[in-house]
């Protein structure tokens, strides 16, 4: 009985075929040994923001600037950063985002437990991934952007101490220099928020986060799954459903990038410019940019997104297959 309940459940989530026969297209929930899942998704997880949280540095020092007072565009940031800071410069607050990592168990474990729950009731793949997705943005947002605020302070600190007009940014008045340890820099943060805000002061801009990243997480697995589907249809048999599953994620990372690219504008000036609230930073985005406000920092977001997406997705679905309990080896297809 057991066994006519696993091939039931497999066969309504497999593929048409191709070599080797039919095979899962998604890996649920309760197929995978979660002793082997979560430790290995960590790991990635830390990898994956190891190789590309330069991107993040450069996409909210674009982010903040006033028009284009220090920086061009992307490859200017970089070069300017690089050249004035070296490669710490980079990687500016990158210890205390790091706890990202731990948001990020929060945020797959319901992710999946959520799809596994609209399952039970019949729910469509794209409907399971869009709720999905954003309930697990509302938790990890929640536990994640204390530290997101003061790690976005420490990677725009000083910028445009270098040929900026305005001059250097600062807006907490924190005492530091080239030589100050970026754990000092990070304990000085933190002190001068919770003087000036309280404990609220961690959570500011909590609501433009959570209309920017609930969103943007719940349309982003929901065209994940739509492309995948459709690229499914059109490519030849024998292309890696790996490589399809990384390429799905990029589209819909493109995608939900170029959609929520104001909000996340919004969301990054409410935190580090202290402004009071969203229509005041939307006033004040429009009045710097007009319709540039659209396109501000979007290159430097849709490739960061394109390069996260992929990165992600390979880990994420590498992993889920490496952690398939063995009564669903034979309907792996890599």
């Amino acid at each position: 009985m057991r066994d006519d309940f696993v091939a039931l459940v497999a066969a309504s989530k497999m593929g048409d075929g191709g070599p080797g026969g039919p095979f899962l297209r998604t890996i649920e929930w309760d197929m995978m040994d979660k002793r082997k899942f979560f430790p290995l998704s960590m790991l990635s997880s830390f990898s994956v923001r190891c190789a590309l949280y330069p991107l993040t540095v450069i996409k909210t020092q674009l982010q903040v600037q006033f028009r284009n007072d220090v920086y061009k565009g992307m490859i200017d940031a970089g070069i300017k950063i690089y050249r004035n800071e070296g490669v710490p410069g980079l990687y500016r607050g990158f210890w205390i985002s790091s706890v990202q990592i731990v948001s990020g168990v929060f945020y797959i474990s319901t992710y999946e437990g959520v799809r596994h729950v609209l399952g039970q009731y019949g729910a469509n793949q794209r409907v399971k991934s869009l709720v999905a997705g954003g309930c697990a943005s509302l938790v990890g947002q929640t536990i994640i952007v204390p530290f997101d605020v003061i790690s976005q302070h420490a990677m725009v600190l000083g910028m445009g101490a270098h040929g900026g007009k305005n001059g250097a940014v600062n807006p907490l008045g924190i005492n530091f220099d080239k030589g100050s340890s970026r754990l000092r820099i990070t304990r000085d943060i933190a002190r001068e928020i919770l003087r000036r805000d309280g404990f609220g002061g961690f959570y500011r801009g909590y609501t433009a986060s959570l209309m920017a990243y609930v969103p943007n997480s719940a349309m982003w697995w929901a065209f994940y799954h739509l492309y995948q589907d459709e690229l499914l249809k059109i490519v030849p048999p024998w292309v890696s459903h790996l490589f399809v599953q990384c390429v799905a994620g990029s589209f819909g990372g493109f995608t939900t990038t170029i959609i929520t690219n104001p909000l996340d504008i919004v969301r990054a000036r409410l935190q580090v410019q202290r402004l009071d609230s969203m229509s005041v930073a939307f006033r004040e985005l429009w009045h710097e940019e007009h319709f540039h406000m659209f396109f501000k920092g979007l290159t430097a977001r849709l490739v960061q997104s394109a390069a996260f997406s992929f990165s992600i997705i390979l880990g994420y679905e590498t992993i889920k297959r490496v952690s398939v309990n063995e009564q669903y080896r034979h309907l792996i297809r890599w």
